[in-house]
């Protein structure tokens, strides 16, 4: 196919075919990828994600990469007979990305084609440490302190219920201080996968005993050191272990297992990795049987991406959660699409932050229709790492944002889920939001109008 011909023609003209020949024949969303690339979403300069389309011949993936002047720098999904292989292609340089997309899309070898977007964490941190008994995110109506805004994990705990040790969570994110004080015995050792040298699972990752770093392509879930803070402190509110007299209790508390798949780096994180990070969870759970219920997510940016989407689908196809982030810049995700959380997918729950009396956070995203429930989010107190004479050590830290919201609705699920072993996504799912406090500050911008409640959980 003549792309560089076509390229040229489409770079000066492509909000004049939006939405019309190539949006119709196309699979994917071109017209969202190229709007997102419009309004200046991060991506990584150069790179396309292509997916092909079931069948298509080597002959027919070789041309389009011809055409476009590309060198494949990695395989995503790989190909068959019957599935279209996902790839990561690196384009000529100033080549036109929306141009190429536009290009490309109506390839008869061509599923779909997007830019590998970057995503950053959703925290602010608002630099105040609190001391023992300012956890309020966890506190219930009855709970001493109490406050009826906070998630009421405590009046779960109060009934007995803090065992969650059946259940495993998938967090996407930066990595966690798995030597953390108030994590160790709650970070999950990969019983398939001994450190060895050698990928005894045959799942790709080599010694992956506590999760994999996607950003580094390592087994160590904490290579970012004391900058690995933000997954550590969504870690330590999902199931930070409680009872032992010190720092801070998540809301499943004993025994759950967390298993860190992290992304995110210095730079934030890319689309290709995003992928592998959520099929990551889906493959442990289909190969092995493993009981994860959710992934906790965290994070946002970049626009619309078939390929995520489909990977949260396929999580979905295998009973796991998909909680994420609703954004922390103060605006209406109805309007304005925020990814991950803005995704249709069944499986996706989408978190706004609350305050201590009952507010929406100034900084959180809501939605009526995308949003579907308050957490959490302002001034939670958290572990995370810190480092004193040249070492991590164990720390904590309050920081706030949709990102602290999410994981209150995580360890939720997970709280849930370990006293109903049969209960699926949409049973987790449904009695979350089922189970909300109506709450004013919430109404009209929620689907639920509500704030997470775990008091029967």
């Amino acid at each position: 196919m003549a792309y560089k011909k076509r390229l040229g023609i489409l770079a000066s003209a492509v909000v004049s075919i939006l939405g019309v020949s190539f949006a119709a024949q196309a699979g994917g969303r071109p017209d969202l990828v190229v709007n997102g690339l419009k309004a200046g979403r991060p991506h990584v300069a150069g790179e396309l994600l292509v997916k092909y389309r079931d069948g298509a011949s080597t002959a027919g993936r070789e041309a389009v990469q011809h055409g476009l002047g590309a060198q494949k720098l990695e395989t995503l999904r790989g190909g068959t007979a019957r599935k279209g292989e996902l790839a990561l292609l690196r384009v000529q340089p100033g080549l036109d990305l929306a141009a190429a997309v536009q290009a490309i899309s109506d390839d008869p070898a061509v599923e779909y084609a997007e830019p590998n977007w970057i995503y950053t964490v959703g925290a602010v941190s608002n630099d105040t440490y609190y001391s023992n008994g300012s956890l309020w995110g966890m506190y219930g109506d009855a709970s001493s302190p109490a406050n009826q805004y906070g998630s009421q994990a405590a009046d779960a705990w109060a009934s007995g219920h803090t065992d969650c040790s059946n259940v495993i969570v998938g967090v996407i994110d930066e990595g966690i201080y798995y030597e953390h004080e108030d994590l160790a015995a709650n970070i999950w050792s990969n019983p398939y996968d001994p450190v060895d040298g050698v990928d005894n699972d045959g799942n790709g990752y080599i010694d992956d005993v506590r999760g994999w770093d996607f950003d580094g392509g390592s087994n160590n879930i904490n290579s970012g050191g004391a900058n690995d803070d933000h997954g550590t402190h969504v870690a330590g509110t999902i199931g930070g272990v409680g009872g032992n007299g010190k720092g801070v209790a998540g809301v499943c508390w004993t025994g759950v297992k967390m298993i860190s798949a992290k992304f995110l780096g210095r730079r934030g994180g890319t689309t290709a990795n995003a992928v592998k990070a959520v099929d990551y969870f889906t493959d442990l759970k289909v190969r092995h049987g493993l009981n994860i219920v959710a992934t906790n997510n965290s994070w946002g940016g970049g626009g619309f991406s078939q390929a995520l989407q489909d990977a949260i689908a396929r999580a979905g196809n295998a009973e796991i959660l998909f909680i994420a982030a609703a954004g922390n810049d103060a605006y209406d995700n109805d309007a304005t699409a925020s990814y991950p959380s803005n995704y249709p997918n069944a499986n996706i729950i989408a978190v706004a932050s609350t305050t201590s009396t009952g507010g929406l956070s100034s900084f959180s995203q809501w939605g009526r229709t995308t949003v579907d429930l308050g957490a959490p989010g302002s001034a939670i107190y958290s572990t995370v790492p810190k480092t004193s004479k040249g070492k991590l050590v164990s720390g904590y830290a309050s920081y706030s944002g949709t990102s602290m919201a999410t994981p209150h609705v995580t360890g939720a699920a997970a709280l849930y889920a370990s006293t109903r072993p049969g209960a699926t996504a949409a049973n987790i799912k449904a009695a979350i939001l089922n189970s909300t406090v109506p709450t004013p500050a919430l109404q009209g911008k929620t689907v639920t109008g509500g704030r997470l409640n775990v008091s029967d959980f």
